[in-house]
């Protein structure tokens, strides 16, 4: 008989996830995913709510422990969470904190004026996703604790002894059933710790590693705040003024904090952050800062004479050319857009940054007109500099997606013109690029061949870097345009697969690549449509099986499988050395061919890597490779 309840669709198929079940059947809602951001988002939570009772003022000290068994502390010297009966809920307050969502004392104004974690889900999740947690409460003369396994409290809240100051220390172990790997890299949690020090002037945040052999330990703290934060960031270039211009007010209720700086480079670097949270895709608040800086410099370039009558105003571009500068706002009642907090939508922002910037900076530029003047000079040779760039720019321009004609010769595209289920592969050498195209599948995969090395974009300035034929030829290609002309709905591709020889050449071109990816077309690495190829370096054929193999470790391990006799062993320099069949199999075909998405984890970090690694200066350079010498495991001389 057949059984019809699976078709059945009535009150019982009804479920309710009360409490923390939601966030443990679907944690991906909550922290972004389960991988490595999600288990760093855990730590970054919890330090969050350290650096909320900082803002507020009652904290100055942030420590972050990392032990053996992979459980991490955070322990502050705030006021210490409230441990007395929540007049609702009838439990300790710190049991509704950890154990109910959208609990927590940021919805109303009288504990917290500015907040970053204002969805009040934070800790409560690092509870639900963890093995255990444990808290440890200093308050009122007395220390609290109480333990927690899987979210829910397997003690009851209780007094452990006394104590002379206050704070809160919160200790948990991800749950390894939820997260694909439980270590913490030290590098990420660094990076974004030094971040929060910059960003909270005086407030001392420390990070300790006992995991290894020999423990590791960094302190943060930043008299400067975003002022050393800029010098951080300049620290490898030649710079003017010789210290970053600070400003800082206060205006209807929002802090507005902005350090700037120039470089002899050609690059512009701008974060913004609101309440201390990157906003990665801008917001109100760096649009004003923008806009009121061009208008700024506009006046004083024609004040004092760089720019004439029958001139027309410097844009944006001109302006932020070499610019390093961190904006900052802190606001009680920030709209962000979505819990990722990417973007920042407050309106009334826009009028409060602009009319500081006005205000502040012109009264800077007034009271220092060498500085004024030298930045309008730098803006006017960047200014005619775009102008050379604007030609050039017109020939990477292309109509619409289905203009073919204007597609770059050497380019082999794919047949399809849904982009979503299209690839480009950017080619080493015409050898390559041969065997590719006839290894290739045409519905889909499009090839372009690269003749040799791109230029390096980080020692060009625009009108050069268009000038460069293999720039063009990309450009071109991909269809989104560069800089403030880039428009990812136009990119015809969302797979962009970068496809070397795997020796130091192509390594180099890689690098290049990604550079000018970086610079200039940065949404398409952070929204994960850059991958790199990984072709085999082996094969080994014995009999009539033959092996493509990736690694040296592979290599070592398949030879004590198996008899060396009758073996013959290939190491692949080149792509070129495979014919289209070998190609299509271990490199172009999707159900076999290994490829690894290139991640932006950290662009502060990535724009020190790449300054130090294609920029002017030969000294931090040279340094960076005594440093990391040791590190390189293939070499081809």
């Amino acid at each position: 008989m057949k059984d019809n309840r699976a078709n059945i669709y009535d009150e019982n198929q009804i479920q309710v996830l009360e409490g923390l079940e939601a966030v443990k059947k679907r944690p991906s809602m909550y922290i972004g995913s389960t991988g490595s951001r999600g288990l760093h988002h855990l730590v970054f939570e919890v330090v969050d709510n350290s650096i909320d009772e900082a803002m507020a003022g009652y904290c100055s000290t942030i420590e972050v422990i990392l032990n053996p068994d992979e459980s991490v502390a955070v322990k502050d010297d705030g006021r210490g969470i409230p441990v007395r009966e929540h007049p609702q809920q009838k439990k300790p307050a710190v049991e509704v904190v950890l154990t109910m969502l959208h609990a927590g004392g940021k919805f109303g104004s009288e504990s917290y004026k500015v907040a970053g974690g204002l969805h009040g889900v934070g800790v409560s999740v690092v509870n639900a996703l963890s093995e255990w947690l444990e808290v440890e409460i200093a308050r009122e003369g007395k220390l609290y604790y109480q333990r927690y396994e899987k979210g829910i409290p397997v003690t009851p809240l209780r007094e452990k002894g006394r104590a002379s100051k206050t704070g809160t220390r919160i200790t948990f172990l991800p749950n390894r059933e939820i997260f694909e790997e439980i270590a913490l890299d030290y590098q990420i949690l660094s990076q974004r710790l030094r971040e929060l020090a910059f960003l909270n002037k005086g407030i001392k945040i420390s990070l300790t590693d006992l995991r290894g052999e020999e423990m590791r330990e960094e302190s943060f703290q930043y008299e400067g705040g975003i002022s050393s934060f800029v010098a951080f960031l300049n620290r490898k270039k030649e710079c003017f003024p010789k210290e970053p211009i600070y400003l800082e007010k206060e205006k209807n209720g929002c802090q507005v904090e902005l350090a700037l700086q120039y470089n002899t480079g050609f690059n512009e670097v701008i974060y913004s952050f609101a309440n201390n949270i990157r906003t990665q895709e801008g917001g109100t608040h760096e649009s004003a800062f923008k806009s009121a800086l061009t208008r700024l410099i506009n006046d004083h370039a024609r004040r004092l004479g760089v720019l004439k009558e029958n001139q027309e105003n410097f844009q944006g571009e001109d302006i932020r050319e070499g610019m390093a500068a961190i904006i900052s706002v802190k606001i009680m009642d920030p709209q962000f857009e979505g819990q990722t907090k990417t973007r920042l939508g407050n309106t009334e922002v826009r009028g409060i940054v602009e009319n500081v910037i006005m205000e502040e900076l012109g009264s800077y530029f007034e009271q220092n007109p060498p500085v004024a003047r030298k930045i309008s000079e730098k803006v006017h040779q960047a200014s005619r500099a775009r102008e050379a760039a604007r030609k050039a720019r017109e020939l990477t321009r292309r109509k619409s997606a289905l203009e073919i004609s204007h597609l770059p010769g050497k380019l082999a595209d794919c047949t399809s013109r849904d982009p979503a289920g299209s690839e480009l592969f950017i080619v080493e050498g015409d050898s390559a690029g041969g065997s590719a195209k006839q290894g290739r599948d045409r519905h889909f995969q499009a090839i372009l061949p690269l003749r040799g090395k791109i230029l390096n974009v980080e020692k060009a300035r625009l009108d050069k870097i268009l000038a460069n034929e293999e720039i063009r030829a990309l450009i071109t290609a991909l269809g989104t345009g560069i800089g403030d002309d880039f428009d990812i709905n136009k990119l015809r591709y969302h797979r962009i697969i970068i496809m070397t020889d795997a020796d130091v050449d192509g390594s180099h071109i890689r690098t290049l690549l990604l550079t000018f990816f970086f610079r200039y077309m940065e949404p398409l690495i952070s929204l994960g449509y850059v991958y790199i190829a990984q072709p085999p370096l082996y094969k080994v054929a014995k009999g009539k099986k033959t092996y493509y193999l990736y690694r040296e470790k592979e290599l070592e391990e398949l030879m004590k499988e198996i008899d060396r006799k009758g073996t013959s062993i290939q190491r692949y320099k080149g792509l070129g050395e495979m014919n289209p069949d070998q190609l299509w199999e271990t490199t172009l075909n999707p159900e076999s061919r290994m490829l690894y998405r290139v991640d932006l984890q950290d662009a502060i970090e990535a724009n020190e890597i790449l300054t130090v690694l294609m920029g002017d200066r030969v000294e931090p350079r040279r340094r960076f490779i005594e440093t990391h010498a040791r590190e390189v495991r293939h070499l081809d001389i």
